[in-house]
C-alpha cells in the first residue's frame, strides 16, 4: 500500500491583520479628513498572541456565496494544533512567512519591507503561474504587536499596487520552501478560481455616523405624534412614567427606520459603481453603517465621486471612507490543517 504524500507543516496565529486606516477625502459639511495630509488613524486591533503550532496542510478549498449581485468568497480556518513549542533563538532556524498569494510565472522581489529586520527581503516562491509572497522569519512564536501587524499590511499594500492578491491571515508561517510549493500545488485550482474572481478588484470601507441627539430633535420636529407626546410630557405635572416609556419606544422605532432607510439608499446609490458589498455590524450608538465595497480598479474614480456626492447630500451625517485595501471582506481562504504526523 502506497504511503500518503508528505504534507507541508505550517504555523498560524489566528486573526486577520491589523491595518492602518488611510482616510480618503469626501465632500459634505461633515465629511471627515479633507485632503491627503490627514493624519493616520489608529490601526485595527491586533489579533491576540498565539503560541507556535506545528500543523500540516491537507487541503485548501473555498466557498462562493451569491446574494443578488453580491459575490463573496469566504474563509474558514480549521486547525488542530500541537502542544505549544518552546521559544527558540534565531540560530535554531528560519521559517517562511506568507503574506499573500498572487499570479506570477517568474520569481519576483519586492524589496526589504518584510517582517524581520535581519531577513527583510520580500520575494516569491513560485509554482506554475502561482506564487506565494514571503519573507524569512525566525522559527519562533510571533508576537502580534502593532509593529508586526503593520508590517504585514505594508507588504500586502505594496504587492497589491501591481497584482491581484489573496491576503493571508497574520502569522501564517511555513517551515520550508517545499511546504509552500506543496501548498501552491495542492490548492492551485482554488487559488486560481479566487484570483480570477478578484482580478483587478480593490476593497474600500465606508462608515457612516450621526449625532443621535441631533437626529432625535429632527424627528421630534417632523413626527406629529412624537412632537405631541413630547409637548405633553413637558407640560404635564406629576408622574410621566408611562408617557416617557411610550415616547422612548416611538423614538427608538423612528431611529431604526431612519437608519435602515439611509443604509438602503447608500447601498443602492453605490451599487452601479461597485462589484459587491458587505454590511458589517455597526458599533456604538453613533454608527449607522459599517460596510465594505469591492470595486473594480478602473472604477475607483467613479466610486470616489459617488461617495462625495452622497456625503454632500447628507450634511447631518459623518462619512469615514478608507482604502484601497486587499479584499479582506471578500476573499478568504479555507485551510484544512491537521497535526503533524497524521496522514
Amino acid at each position: 500500500m502506497a504511503k500518503a504524500p508528505k504534507q507541508p507543516s505550517a504555523r498560524k496565529s489566528a486573526g486577520r491583520p491589523a491595518a492602518p486606516v488611510r482616510p480618503r477625502a469626501v465632500a459634505g459639511a461633515r465629511a471627515t479628513k479633507r485632503g491627503a495630509a490627514a493624519p493616520a488613524r489608529a490601526p485595527r486591533p491586533a489579533p491576540k498572541k498565539k503560541d507556535a503550532e506545528d500543523m500540516r496542510v491537507t487541503r485548501v478549498t473555498h466557498e462562493t456565496a451569491v446574494r443578488g449581485n453580491e459575490t463573496r468568497v469566504e474563509r474558514v480556518v480549521e486547525r488542530s494544533p500541537r502542544p505549544s513549542l518552546p521559544d527558540v533563538d534565531r540560530a535554531a532556524g528560519r521559517g517562511r512567512y506568507v503574506y499573500c498569494i498572487i499570479r506570477a510565472s517568474q520569481p519576483l522581489k519586492f524589496g526589504a519591507i518584510g517582517m524581520d529586520e535581519q531577513w527583510a527581503e520580500v520575494y516569491t516562491i513560485n509554482f506554475k503561474d502561482m506564487a506565494a509572497v514571503i519573507s524569512d522569519i525566525p522559527l519562533a512564536p510571533l508576537d502580534s504587536t502593532r509593529e508586526n501587524v503593520l508590517a504585514h499590511e505594508r507588504v500586502n499594500e505594496t504587492v497589491m499596487r501591481d497584482h491581484t492578491v489573496i491576503p493571508m491571515s497574520f502569522g501564517t508561517i511555513f517551515k520550508t520552501r517545499e511546504d509552500i510549493v506543496e501548498l501552491l500545488r495542492s490548492a492551485y485550482d482554488a487559488f486560481a478560481d479566487v484570483l480570477s474572481k478578484m482580478q483587478d478588484k480593490l476593497e474600500f470601507g465606508l462608515k457612516v455616523l450621526w449625532d443621535r441627539d441631533e437626529i432625535v430633535r429632527t424627528i421630534e420636529q417632523e413626527d406629529e405624534d412624537i412632537h405631541r407626546l413630547k409637548t405633553e410630557i413637558s407640560s404635564q405635572k406629576g408622574s410621566t412614567y408611562f408617557a416617557r416609556m411610550q415616547y422612548g419606544r416611538l423614538i427608538d422605532g423612528a431611529l431604526q427606520q431612519r437608519s435602515e432607510r439611509y443604509v438602503a439608499e447608500f447601498l443602492q446609490r453605490l451599487r452601479d459603481v461597485s462589484v459587491a458589498s458587505r454590511v458589517n455590524r455597526a458599533i456604538g450608538d453613533k454608527m449607522i453603517m459599517n460596510a465594505a465595497f469591492l470595486v473594480q480598479r478602473d472604477q475607483e474614480p467613479a466610486f470616489d465621486r459617488r461617495i462625495k456626492e452622497i456625503a454632500s447630500t447628507f450634511d447631518k451625517l459623518t462619512f469615514k471612507y478608507t482604502g484601497p485595501w486587499p479584499p479582506y471582506n471578500f476573499v478568504n481562504i479555507r485551510l484544512k490543517l491537521e497535526r503533524a504526523g497524521q496522514h
